[in-house]
């Protein structure tokens, strides 16, 4: 059997889909993303139930790259907003590592002593001024950051900082964990219509039902992928360094009410980047 992959970032891979890209199945950074396949009749309403772990077989979280060194100093969220730290971040209306970024930034503020809505709000505008350009995507971020040479720190995923240090070796940039960072779940779904019209439902499970497997799930972790299995996040412990995360439902309730009340047009992204 032929497996033709599509790789891009996540959400762009899901306006592919809707587009007409035929996918089996989709593994994506975000349950935002899978909730408009489902919108469109693509996926099952209740996607989240049809796999382990809420359809999620490992996840990340949001962490920084910085030139070697650390110039800056940066070490936590609120290193960020800083008169002179240039951030390089996507736009959270059209990357997941954005919105992902936003939401843990918002989530720092409020769980700082006397932290609401208020201070929070004035903390993420804060640090959105201190962003010099807005990629569309993770990957234009990357680019802008590390070929580039824009901007003191990069947020992104866990698993890409490791991939991008590699990449440009680790005496040029060097990776930093906040004290509190948000678990970014990556969610797996079958893409109904597909499977339905070339046969391929039973295999299509099959490959997200191995994603839970042990083997599946050690191969997840050696590309820094955190995994599900306690046994294997056990035996993978000394590669993920503990640091306490929330959740998008712990702070703002769901992705949907996330989405509504910070991404929307007009709504509270829109009104703090004014550029």
């Amino acid at each position: 059997m032929t497996v033709n992959q599509s790789h891009a970032g996540s959400s762009a891979q899901a306006r592919a889909v809707v587009d007409g890209l035929e996918a089996d199945v989709v593994t994506m950074n975000q349950a935002t993303d899978i909730d408009l396949l489902a919108s469109r009749g693509l996926v099952v309403a209740d996607w989240t139930k049809r796999f382990p772990n809420n359809a999620a077989p490992n996840f990340s979280t949001m962490v920084y790259l910085v030139r070697k060194g650390n110039p800056k100093g940066v070490k936590d969220w609120g290193d960020l907003v800083k008169p002179g730290v240039a951030v390089v971040i996507p736009n959270p209306k059209t990357a997941g590592n954005g919105r992902y970024t936003y939401l843990a930034a918002w989530g720092y503020a409020l769980k700082q002593k006397g932290g609401n809505e208020s201070s929070a709000k004035a903390f993420v505008t804060a640090l959105f001024k201190n962003v010099p350009v807005l990629d569309t995507g993770g990957r234009g971020a990357t680019t802008t950051f590390a070929q580039r040479n824009i901007g003191d720190v990069l947020v992104t995923f866990e698993n890409e900082v490791y991939l991008i240090q590699k990449e440009l070796g680790a005496d040029k940039v060097e990776i930093v964990y906040p004290s509190v960072s948000i678990r970014a779940d990556n969610p797996v779904a079958i893409i109904e219509r597909v499977v339905d019209k070339k046969g391929t439902r039973t295999v299509a499970k099959a490959y997200l039902d191995y994603l839970y497997s042990d083997e599946a799930q050690e191969i997840a972790a050696k590309y820094h992928y955190r995994p599900v299995s306690a046994a294997v996040s056990k035996k993978y412990a000394s590669t993920f360094k503990s640091i306490p995360l929330f959740t998008v439902e712990e702070v703002f309730g769901s992705w949907a009410a996330a989405q509504k009340a910070h991404f929307a047009d007009g709504d509270s992204f829109d009104q703090i980047y004014q550029k």
